[in-house]
């Protein structure tokens, strides 16, 4: 059974930084695309970036482009996200997504939630001085 953890996020000053992590357990695939969404109160939750693997493809939302990086784990299966230059617009929930299937996704596939079987139970950032 796979399972998502994240780990990260928390309480941050504005232009301050924060990471993320998400690492899928229960997975014996090599090939992955993973995800991060983020859900705002009051809104409805919307795609912040991607990353493909094997390649290594990635892909961003326009308001996060030069801020967030998203990169390959340390750990199998899974993923970081550098969080730099946050705004207090970026509050949200955070969720891990994951497709762990045998086939590649196509990167104009990965922005849509439909994409993923796994999802992480979520976790909170806050930027707020």
């Amino acid at each position: 059974q796979v399972q998502l953890v994240e780990s990260g996020g928390g309480l941050v000053q504005p232009g301050g930084s924060l990471r993320l992590s998400c690492a899928a357990s229960g997975s014996t695939l090599s090939r992955y695309a993973m995800a991060w969404f983020r859900q705002a109160p009051g809104k409805e939750r919307e795609f912040v970036t991607a990353f493909r693997w094997p390649g290594g493809n990635t892909v961003y939302a326009d308001f996060v482009k030069g801020r967030f990086t998203i990169s390959r784990g340390s750990a199998k299966n899974s993923v970081t996200l550098q969080m730099n230059s946050l705004k207090p617009e970026d509050t949200a929930v955070y969720y891990c997504a994951a497709r762990l299937r045998s086939t590649t996704a196509i990167l104009s596939a990965l922005p849509f939630g439909s994409t993923y079987d796994y999802w992480g139970q979520g976790t909170q950032v806050t930027v707020s001085s």
